[in-house]
Order: structure tokens, then sequence, then C-alpha cells
């Protein structure tokens, strides 16, 4: 790739930032094991200096746990040893994303907004109790009913028919023992936007109806996932993406209520895509805006992807099953289950599905979402 990139190469940690101190890189890919300074507090200094840089890390099985935990420095995780074909098309991406959401439009219509929303605090005290040496559901519930508003949301999410719990759940400290201390971080993250803008700006569809199709989007994509043999804890980035991927909508409609309010009218009476009117009104689709939003606050490059093209996902350059997947195919099938909402997308991006090899089992995802949709039960 040197014909095509230009690169350069260090042999510390130290150098490394005296290098993004003097010029600026777009991607920066270091091993974990360092003498002086490891690969994790390399690329959290690189965050601090130059949030815009790519930050790949590059190490042994041994330490993935210890790395994911820590989940804010790295955007890419690559296990060693590392195909070269694999690191060139994981920096296409990262880099292909950076593009994207670096465009004048966004940019523009981005500036409309007060203040870019900042990552909710109990997200952060959740994150950091994840993050502790021995993890609790217990701390994790407590922390929760302390907000009132997120222990009714909780309490509402762990109590809906997408969860499918038997019992009638009445404690947040029992809610998150058992949706999982893998779900719960995603959850809260998204519990408390939905929690934070006004769902009447959403126009004529019921208010609720924005989050229990991004609930639903979770579960089904988690099944999809399932499928393809994704299992434990790798299935973490497939739910959180499908409950995060339509949060541009929220932010879109919070930067001008007025305009947004008239797209999402006119996209339900006509019965036309709503991205196509966002593009053609505001200058981006609330795709795009929520990607940057997530890219700001520094969630896996997978889950901004999957928001950035989960309508078009052949116009990005990914090439395997992955949450992208998942959650394009999930949000079309629940398009497709509530054809009363015409204006949300229902079709399915067969290019791409022929692209990552997925094309023949279309109906093999379909069958168990219809399964869990047809399960599930009001309380």
């Amino acid at each position: 790739m040197r014909a095509v990139w230009e690169m350069e190469f260090v042999s510390s940690g130290d150098e490394a930032l005296l290098a993004v101190a003097d010029r600026r890189f777009d991607a920066v890919i270091t091993d974990m094991r360092m003498p002086g300074m490891t690969g994790a507090e390399l690329l959290d200094k690189i965050r601090e200096r130059s949030p815009q840089t790519v930050r790949v890390i590059l190490s042994g099985q041994a330490d993935r746990e210890s790395i994911l935990r820590s989940i804010a420095p790295a955007h890419q995780f690559l296990s060693k040893p590392c195909d070269p074909e694999h690191l060139r098309s994981a920096l296409e991406r990262a880099l292909a994303l950076t593009d994207l959401l670096n465009n004048a439009s966004l940019k523009n219509f981005i500036s409309r907004l007060k203040c870019i929303p900042s990552l909710p605090l109990l997200y952060q005290e959740v994150t950091r109790e994840l993050n502790s040496a021995d993890p609790s559901s217990t701390r994790l519930g407590d922390l929760i009913s302390q907000d009132m508003a997120m222990t009714a949301k909780l309490l509402q999410m762990a109590n809906s028919a997408a969860y499918g719990f038997r019992q009638e759940i009445f404690d947040p400290r029992q809610a998150v023992m058992l949706l999982g201390l893998d779900t719960i971080q995603a959850m809260v993250l998204s519990l408390s936007i939905f929690s934070a803008f006004d769902p009447d700006l959403l126009g004529p569809d019921p208010p609720d109806r924005l989050w229990e199709h991004s609930v639903l989007v979770g579960k089904y994509a988690k099944v999809i996932a399932k499928s393809k043999g994704v299992v434990g804890r790798d299935l973490a980035p497939y739910e959180s993406a499908g409950l995060l991927h339509d949060i541009g909508k929220l932010i879109m409609a919070s930067a001008d209520p007025k305009e947004y309010g008239r797209v999402v009218s006119l996209a339900a009476s006509q019965r036309i895509d709503q991205s196509c009117l966002e593009l053609e009104v505001l200058g981006c689709t609330h795709a795009v805006v929520g990607a940057y939003l997530l890219g700001i606050w520094g969630l896996p490059a997978a889950i901004v992807e999957a928001a950035a093209w989960n309508h078009n996902p052949s116009k990005s350059p990914v090439s395997e099953f992955g949450p992208l997947a998942a959650v394009h195919v999930a949000s079309a099938y629940d398009a497709q289950m509530h054809p009363e909402l015409a204006s949300q997308d229902a079709h399915v991006d067969q290019e791409f599905l022929e692209r990552i090899g997925c094309a023949d089992l279309q109906e093999a995802w379909m069958e168990p979402c219809r399964e869990l949709l047809a399960e599930e039960k009001p309380k």
C-alpha cells in the first residue's frame, strides 16, 4: 500500500506521540505489548491529543479481554498474527467511515445543534462498573435506581414483550441480572438518549414506535447473529447496534424540530422513504447524523458502521458478515412486519448480501424473527 498510503514507522510509544504532535495522522496502529508504554496507554493519549485519528491495536488473543474491558482507546482490535489483507481491509473501512462523517452537508446540519449532546453521566458510571475487576449486577442496579426516570424506563423495557420474561419484574437489580451485563451497557445508553428527547418531535407515529423498533431490531440482529454461529460476548455489539441504529432521528428532530417534523409527516403521507426526503430537504440523513454522534462518543466502529450504512450497506466498504449486515436485515424485516409504517425502509440490499456471501440466507434469518415476534405477549 506504499503507493496508495503515506506511512511512517516508529519504534516506541514515546516516538509515536512525538510524531502525532508534529503532524496529523488518519490512523495509528500499535502493538499492545511494548517497553515503557502499552498500546492501550498510547492510544488513550492519542485519543486525547488527536481524537479524529483512527486507533487500531494489534495483539495476541490472551490480551483480548483486558483490551475490550478498557473499551475506549481502540477503534479496532486485530489479533496477531494478522493477515495483511485483513489489516488493509480494517483500515479501509475505518477511513471510509471517517470520510463519510467528514462531509460538508453533515457539518452544516450539526452546526444547527445548540450543543453536541454529551455522553450521559449514568452511562459513564455504568461503564466504569462494567470495567471494574468484579462487575456486579447489584451495584449496577443500585446505580440505575438512583435515576427515577431511568429506573422506570429499564423496568418498562425488561417487562416488554420483546424480552418475554415469564415473571413480572419490579426491581432494577433483578432487571440487570436477567438482561445480563453485556446487554445492560447499550441499554443504559439508548435509554438515556430516548429519555433526553421529546418523542412527539418525531411526527405522526406513536411516540414509543421508534423505541419499540430499536428494541426489536436489536433482538432480531442478535437472533440473526446466532444463526451465523456468533456466541457469548461477541453477540453484544449486534444488540447494541440495533438499539442505537436510529438515534440520528432524535438528534435531527432536536436540531430542527419544525423542518424535521415536516419531513416525517411528508414521508408518512406520501408513503415514501424518509431517508430520501431527509437528504433532499436537510442535506444529510439520520443514519449519518447518528453515526457522527456515536463516533464522537467513541463507540466501537462496528456499531458506528451499522448506524451509518444500515439503509444502504452496499455503499459501505464492509465485505463480511457483522453488525451492519444483521442490523440492515433486522430493520428491513421489522418494516416488512409493520406495513402500516410506510415511510420506514423495508428493502433488503441484495447486492450487499451477495457481496458478503449471505444472499441465500434471507429466509433462514426471517423465520426466527417471525417466531420471536409471534412469541411476544403483552404483559
